[in-house]
């Protein structure tokens, strides 16, 4: 199909007679580097552009029909309720229809249409994207991630040759557009620290592979890919044309959402997606690579914008509003290789006193990592975060393997560069002395929160309680009041006290504005 055929047949699929239902006028065209699609009301159609662009070639009728056939396959698994089928589009006396008389020109897809409100991204635009939605979206991409497959082919896709040409590719694209939508310096910086991750981390990347991280993900997670239909979140539009773009660690996908949302500055929500993700799947070492993945995905963003600036089925107006993206993109790259200055938190109190609520709440301000010692707990137990633990997965063993996980993830995650919140009763001075020495060997500034309300308080929070992950009941209060050991004169250096019984959101805020915060630029 030549580009002047290409056109003809996008006019011809815009006309109602060539589909064999009713349909809604005009119809709607939504066109990207690689492909267009029709709205025609229940049903939405997608056909293949002739292009070759390396890591993607549609270029033959048999390609298109292949990757289509592959799109619909992939996507049957993720979103069955929106894959139909592929048709062939035939020529009869010049016209083209999808009834299969005449000559195939060409083949398209056939999905249900679902209102254009129901994106992820127009619910964003439109102030509508909750935190409860990417709550939701965190624990379903995880529920994904634990099903899809891997295996040695698969898992191939994480050695570090393969990773470094798959983000070559991305370079060597887009060294048209320096000077266009990046500057020569956005280039650099971005490809050195690629680069530089790739060779100083052997050792994490193929602890990546030995722990089955590298499966058959979605590839292209960003808003526009997600949508709230029928209830239900859906992911849609999984890569199919290029296994280097599908068969990647499982951080791969959660960046692209991350990323996105960090476009559109709401870094709020990109972090609750983030914390409810690694607190499904308990997978906080993929901290380790997230920063790499991060600048990859805006680049590839950037990338794929750039790329419409070439397209002669795209008009000016929509070419000027690539560039600004393209650009923005670049930008967010840039500033994905800067590495943040970290800190640890720690949350202190007795179960009830509101610890978690404010380690989230804080989370979200500074752009947190928030670790839940139950979620620690559970996950060494291999159980459900959702199922009550039996007593084995609280005797003072079990107890002493959580604080020493909790301990280590806290480390390892302040030094990849992220604040992080660890979140337990840290009512012993061993623990708490523990993370003050190793946070004082590091250079890490450490802040020691502690969490109070009176006994009757906690014991109707805890009675009220449902839908946590917490199995903290009532009748653990007074245990927990006895063997508490108050804060000693080094702890108090780093002790901030809130009540959680007065305005606490106030007081919170009030401390994170404090010059003493500041002080350890923890944000």
């Amino acid at each position: 199909m030549n580009q002047f055929n290409l056109s003809t047949l996008i006019e011809q699929l815009k006309q109602p007679q060539v589909y064999p239902h009713s349909v809604q006028i005009p119809i709607e065209v939504i066109q990207t580097h690689a492909s267009a699609v029709f709205l025609t009301g229940d049903y939405a159609y997608k056909i293949k552009k002739s292009v070759n662009f390396g890591f993607l070639d549609y270029s033959t009728l048999e390609k298109r029909e292949y990757f289509l056939t592959q799109e619909l396959l992939m996507n049957r698994e993720i979103a069955p309720d929106l894959y139909l089928e592929v048709l062939p589009i035939t020529l009869s006396n010049n016209y083209i229809n999808l009834s299969g008389e005449g000559e195939i020109i060409d083949y398209i897809l056939k999905m249900r249409q679902f209102p254009q409100d129901c994106l992820f991204i127009n619910l964003f635009n439109q102030g509508k994207l909750t935190s409860k939605h990417l709550e939701d979206l965190g624990k379903i991409v995880a529920h994904f991630h634990k099903t899809t497959k891997t295996n040695s082919y698969i898992s191939s896709f994480g050695e570090i040759p393969m990773l470094k040409k798959s983000i070559e590719d991305n370079y060597h694209c887009t060294k048209p557009y320096i000077g266009i939508a990046q500057t020569q310096q956005q280039y650099q910086k971005t490809k050195e620290f690629t680069d530089r991750f790739l060779s100083d981390k052997p050792d994490i990347f193929k602890n990546r592979q030995q722990q089955d991280k590298i499966r058959e993900c979605h590839g292209d997670l960003h808003l526009k890919n997600i949508c709230l239909w029928n209830n239900k979140i859906q992911l849609f539009d999984r890569i199919e044309f290029n296994e280097e773009f599908r068969f990647v660690d499982v951080i791969y996908d959660v960046a692209f959402t991350i990323m996105d949302l960090d476009a559109k500055r709401r870094q709020d929500l990109s972090n609750i997606f983030l914390n409810t993700y690694l607190q499904e799947t308990g997978d906080w070492e993929a901290l380790q690579v997230l920063p790499l993945y991060l600048c990859r995905q805006a680049y590839v963003r950037a990338k794929v914008n750039s790329m419409l600036l070439n397209d002669p089925q795209i008009c000016e107006q929509e070419k000027q509003q690539a560039l600004t993206i393209a650009k923005n993109y670049y930008d967010l790259a840039a500033k994905y290789t800067k590495k943040r200055q970290s800190c640890i938190i720690l949350m202190s109190g007795m179960s009830g006193s509101g610890k978690s609520t404010i380690a989230q709440y804080i989370a979200r301000q500074i752009n947190a990592i928030h670790i839940r010692s139950d979620a620690v707990r559970k996950h060494l137990g291999n159980i459900s975060l959702k199922e009550t633990g039996a007593d084995e997965l609280y005797t003072p063993s079990m107890n002493q393997k959580t604080y020493h996980r909790l301990l280590d993830l806290g480390l390892m995650v302040a030094q990849q560069g992220f604040p992080v919140i660890l979140d337990a009763k840290f009512d012993r001075h061993q623990w708490r002395e523990t993370i003050i020495n190793l946070a004082q060997e590091q250079q890490i500034p450490l802040h020691i929160i502690y969490c109070q309300a009176p006994i009757s308080v906690l014991f109707d929070r805890l009675s009220q309680r449902t839908g946590d992950i917490s199995d903290a009941t009532p009748n653990l209060l007074q245990q927990q009041q006895a063997v508490h050991e108050p804060f000693n004169e080094t702890e108090q250096k780093f002790l901030q006290s809130f009540d959680t019984t007065e305005n606490w959101q106030t007081s919170v805020d009030a401390w994170l504005n404090s010059e003493l915060f500041k002080l350890v630029n923890c944000s």
